[in-house]
């Protein structure tokens, strides 16, 4: 389980979702704040597959004007604006 203070993994992940763009910063530490938890031993393996799209592709797939051609990364990229949403 990744806790914020102290926790090397959290600041690897958090670092990670740092991405020099507002609208990515804002929904992957979003996400990572409010929705990485909940996810299960896949869904964290995903969600670290997708931080190694480039930008420009992470920016279109997590504003919907293109759809992952993997499932794993469909449902993390949906968990991902859902969280936003919220």
């Amino acid at each position: 389980m990744l806790t914020r203070a102290g926790d090397d993994g959290y600041r690897r992940l958090a670092w990670q979702c740092r991405r020099g763009m507002r609208e990515l910063d804002e929904l992957l530490l979003g996400f990572l704040a409010r929705g990485y938890a909940g996810l299960d031993a896949d869904g964290r393996t995903a969600f670290d597959s997708l931080l190694a799209y480039p930008d420009a592709v992470l920016l279109e797939l997590l504003m919907g004007r293109m759809a992952p051609a993997d499932k794993d990364a469909a449902d993390i990229v949906r968990a991902i604006r859902d969280t936003a949403a919220i």
